[in-house]
């Protein structure tokens, strides 16, 4: 069955239930968005949506995802190291990303964009930090992307609330100075 998910075939359906469920995100709400509106916009069965995905949250939450990481196109973020520079590029990344979600399933979804969002930088995180520390201890290293990321997500989070007048870059920039003394 590992071979199946690797499929060219499997893949492209995959990519076109993911791209009818934003489609039909453009038109309505997600709570509105129903198995039966994703299937026929994908012309598929129901049972095709089932293989690819447990429901249609599950369905939500790779998108998501997908779309997180386009956003921060990760193997760039793979390569580099944490600079000013990165911290920069990735705030903006998810501040674009916190934006294009603002008109489609974000109402009653914040717990599950931002659990997201964290994994996701969590992820990066560590990875820049194992490249740039990698005698530290992993344990210490895990906890600084666990830190990094929920801060990261919370700068977001009140730029959004309250200082979307100021650019994203000039918004963090104050904030970077202390952020790399202690790294």
């Amino acid at each position: 069955m590992n071979e199946t998910k690797t499929d060219p075939r499997v893949l492209r359906t995959r990519k076109l239930i993911m791209d009818s469920f934003i489609e039909l995100s453009d038109k309505k709400e997600f709570k509105d968005i129903t198995v039966k509106d994703i299937t026929t916009e994908a012309m598929i069965n129901r049972a095709t949506f089932y293989y690819h995905f447990q429901d249609i949250y599950d369905l939500l939450e790779k998108v998501l995802s997908e779309v997180l990481l386009i956003n921060l196109n990760s193997d760039i973020y793979q390569e580099s190291v944490l600079s000013e520079a990165t911290f920069v590029r990735i705030f903006k990344a998810i501040t674009n990303f916190q934006k294009s979600l603002s008109n489609r399933c974000h109402r009653g979804y914040e717990d599950t964009i931002a659990r997201i969002i964290r994994e996701q930088l969590e992820l990066i995180f560590y990875k820049m930090l194992v490249k740039q520390h990698s005698t530290h201890d992993e344990k210490a290293l895990r906890v600084t992307a666990v830190m990094l990321s929920w801060g990261i997500y919370g700068a977001s989070v009140e730029w959004r609330r309250k200082s979307q007048t100021i650019d994203p870059e000039e918004f963090i920039l104050s904030a970077i100075p202390y952020i790399m003394n202690g790294i």
